[in-house]
């Protein structure tokens, strides 16, 4: 029976009408049960009346049979009776007789003649032996004796019909109270009757068939008996499984495409139809093949089969193990003896009830999967998955359609290839936006990987750093996303990791735009070359002037070894001088005063140039000159000097970093762009760079940022410049560019800045510094901490979580995995 809510006045009916405003019923509710009591109440009572007349005619033709044969019976007693009086001439005692025998109560009337017609004796009316009554009889007396008959008279009797139909009048009104009785019995058992067989079920039946069902509800109504009504009920039940089974699947095939399109990979995409197809269609396996236009082949995605618990594929199962499906032979001829290649070339459904059976497909495909994983195929259903643009880019294939009320494998219907169909459109679709998508993320990031390789190949000073740096990073976030104490809060969603991803990447991508002779800058006196080498010509000019001093003072009648001893001492200052000027250029030790001011007397000295410096000059080197006047040759140049067309301006003389920088950034750019001035480089006290170069290496991340901010991101995306700029940032506010605090700083860009050091620190590829081994790194690092200069929660863990141990176990060499004491790392 209909299980639903009973509406609060149950005559009050909805009017049901159709797309035209016309009503659809043939009146209220109860007008089937009027019409048919107005009907059976009529047609009962006349068939009662008509059986009541031939039932009381009957008795009638009956009682009046009945009372013709007593008369009759009476004629024959009476006519010999009557006879043997009128015989004697005995009036008296034919009078006695005719006396006694009126006193029968069926005699009317009797009346005896003589001979002559004389009325010898009469009894009752006279008038009803008038001749033509029904029960009148005129017999002659007849009086036999030797053989011999004489008629002697007659009589008259007539029988009274009166008791007939008094008796007949009492049984028509008895039989009218029993049929009157009998005919309220019976409409009432028919009301009855009909209310629980018929109307009551039809009411069960109009209460389900005009409630609106809320989603996921299936109307029913139980049978109260097993007949065509009954039929009707079952009927109804059957189509309203059908129309519930089809609204689930039209909402499972609606939600299912909304899960389509928030899916972000092909094969959780390609798993997710597959189930969604095996569930709908009721099958027990199947697979999810996608067309690879490289090798021509079908490459399976997802296979799954549950009565085997079998997953392949997808995007978490066991990994694939089965091979492609070609769709050519090696000669090049398509290949249909396969049945995802031969849907995939043919574009067509194919629906076989037994695979196995299908001449068109070699068998040993499917001998080869049952035996290996102890499978039974059998019915088969593949329907292709086209793009937009109807080009076939996989294969939807199920297997073994489950009756779902006997659990045994059949074919598959033709509802299971329409939603079969369904969903490929739907799922092709899907498909097609996800490898397109797909294939822009693997494109860019080969892009991304691409620039961080030239990046890395640019220069030997960073190696593989900007692709190592993105692995630390990975190994650290995902030690705080399985953290449970400082860090229990913080997780990354599939976006968030991918933002990541990129910014770890792209974090040094503005290097590109580092001159290279700055970044890999050796020396002090190094741009394009090593200058050191102009200076020591110099030197050898000294050298030389030293040698002809010598001489000339020998040609004007020097002493000899007096010339000699000159020149020796002055070269000896030359040599001490070049030793000295190089170990500056090397800028391994600290610049103190005195050393600067050594450096200055040195560039004192003197030495006569004879060419003009001004002859084969770039453009740049031109322009630099611009408004310096030449010398006259010859000319005296100091040994060590800083001129003007060592300095180099910024574009239109403006730096690109000023106080109050509106982006935020706090790293001043000094005046000048560089200078080359040979004292001003021989000068730092501290290293081999300016304070312009210095600048210029800095600049990176600030390039970094505004590359990064100038992109188009989507939102997904939009934190990847803050991610990939933050990681020279120290917690104390005296990082680099912006200068932030850690309060300012995302756990991701703090997270960097950890990978960041680290993987320099351990880099075995730089050629200007030894690698340090591990507990080395940790202990400077450790350091940084305790200057709050990287977070310390995040280094803890970057000890406690043995991210230093994974990453030098891939990336170190062995001799610097040294005995590392976690603990002496520790915060205190």
């Amino acid at each position: 029976m209909f299980e639903g809510p009973a509406t609060a006045n149950a005559d009050a009916r909805p009017s049901r009408e159709d797309a035209h405003g016309q009503p659809t019923g043939l009146g209220p509710r109860r007008s089937l049960r009027v019409k048919f009591l107005a009907i059976f109440v009529p047609v009962l009572l006349i068939f009662m009346m008509v059986l009541l007349a031939a039932l009381e005619w009957r008795a009638y033709r009956d009682a009046m049979g009945d009372l013709e044969g007593r008369l009759n019976t009476f004629v024959t007693t009476a006519k010999g009776v009557l006879a043997a009086p009128l015989w004697t001439y005995d009036y008296g005692q034919a009078r006695s007789l005719v006396r006694v025998m009126g006193n029968q109560p069926d005699i009317r009337a009797l009346r005896v003649l003589d001979i002559d017609s004389a009325v010898v004796a009469q009894t009752g009316d006279p008038a009803s032996l008038t001749p033509g009554g029904p029960l009148l009889r005129d017999v002659l007396l007849v009086h036999t004796e030797r053989n011999e008959a004489t008629s002697v008279g007659s009589f008259q009797v007539a029988f009274d019909t009166t008791r007939v139909w008094r008796n007949l009048k009492r049984d028509v009104a008895t039989d009218l109270l029993i049929i009157v009785v009998t005919l309220s019995a019976l409409v009432g058992l028919v009301v009855v009757a009909t209310s629980r067989l018929v109307f009551r079920p039809l009411d069960h039946l109009h209460r389900a068939m005009v409630k609106d069902p809320r989603p996921g509800e299936q109307r029913h109504v139980t049978p109260m008996a097993k007949d065509e009504l009954g039929d009707v009920i079952e009927a109804f039940n059957a189509m309203e499984r059908r129309r519930a089974m089809l609204e689930e699947t039209r909402s499972r095939l609606i939600e299912l495409g909304i899960q389509m399109d928030a899916e972000r990979t092909p094969r959780r995409l390609a798993e997710t139809v597959l189930r969604s197809a095996m569930e709908l269609c009721s099958a027990d396996g199947g697979a999810v093949l996608v067309r690879d236009e490289h090798s021509n082949q079908l490459q399976y995605a997802v296979v799954l089969a549950t009565s085997i618990t079998l997953r392949m594929g997808g995007e978490d199962g066991t990994p694939m193990a089965l091979r492609p499906v070609p769709l050519t032979h090696p000669n090049g001829t398509p290949r249909l003896d396969r049945v995802a290649s031969h849907v995939a070339i043919t574009g067509r459904l194919l629906n076989t009830p037994s695979i196995y059976h299908d001449s068109r497909f070699d068998p040993r495909e499917f001998e080869a999967f049952d035996r290996t994983y102890g499978y039974s195929s059998r019915s088969h259903l593949a329907v292709p998955l086209r793009t937009r643009g109807g080009e076939i880019i996989g294969v939807l294939e199920l297997s073994n359609a489950i009756d779902p009320r006997t659990r045994r494998v059949g074919p598959f219907d033709e509802v299971d290839e329409s939603i079969a169909q369904v969903l490929a459109a739907q799922a092709g679709v899907a498909l097609e936006n996800q490898i397109l998508i797909e294939s822009q993320r693997r494109l860019l990031d080969s892009f991304i990987e691409l620039m961080a390789g030239a990046i890395d190949a640019k220069s030997p000073y960073t190696g593989g750093h900007c692709s190592r740096v993105p692995e630390l990073t990975r190994l650290l976030t995902e030690a705080a996303c399985r953290d449970t104490e400082q860090f229990a809060d913080f997780d990354l969603t599939e976006a968030e990791w991918y933002e990541l991803h990129i910014a770890s990447w792209l974090h040094d991508c503005g290097k590109v735009t580092s001159p290279e002779y700055v970044v890999d800058k050796a020396t002090k006196l190094e741009t394009i070359y090593n200058r050191i080498h102009e200076i020591r010509t110099r030197f050898e000019v000294l050298w030389r002037d030293a040698e002809l001093a010598e001489c000339r003072a020998r040609l004007a009648g020097a002493d000899p070894a007096t010339a000699a001893a000159e020149r020796d001492r002055t070269q000896a200052a030359l040599l001490d001088d070049f030793g000295f000027v190089a170990a500056c250029n090397v800028g391994g030790e600290y610049m103190d005063d005195d050393s600067i001011e050594r450096l200055n007397a040195i560039g004192a000295r003197s030495w006569t140039r004879h060419f003009d410096d001004r002859l084969g000059l770039s453009i740049a080197e031109t322009e630099r000159l611009r408004g310096i006047p030449p010398r006259p040759l010859p000319a005296t140049e100091r040994l060590l000097s800083d001129k003007a067309e060592h300095v180099v301006p910024w574009p239109n003389d403006t730096p690109p970093i000023q106080e109050n920088d509106p982006r935020g950034f706090t790293m001043v750019a000094p005046p000048k762009q560089f200078n080359f001035g040979e004292l001003y480089n021989l000068s730092i006290r501290r290293g081999t760079l300016t304070e312009e170069e210095r600048f210029k290496v800095n600049d990176h991340i600030v390039q970094t940022i505004v590359m990064l901010e100038s992109l188009p991101l989507p939102k997904h995306l939009r934190r990847v410049p803050e991610y990939a700029g933050g990681h020279h940032e120290r917690m104390d506010g005296s990082g680099y560019p912006r200068a932030l605090m850690a309060g300012s700083m995302s756990i991701p860009a703090r997270i960097m800045a950890i990978a960041d050091i680290y993987e320099a620190l351990t880099a075995a590829d730089r050629p200007y510094k030894k690698p340090k081994a591990v507990s080395e790194a940790l202990g400077i690092m450790a350091k940084m901490r305790d200057t709050n200069h990287i977070d310390p929660d995040l280094f803890d863990l970057f000890l406690r979580a043995g991210v230093w141990r994974s990453y030098a176990e891939m990336y170190l060499r062995p001799e610097q995995i040294d005995a590392v004491d976690v603990s002496a790392y520790l915060k205190r």
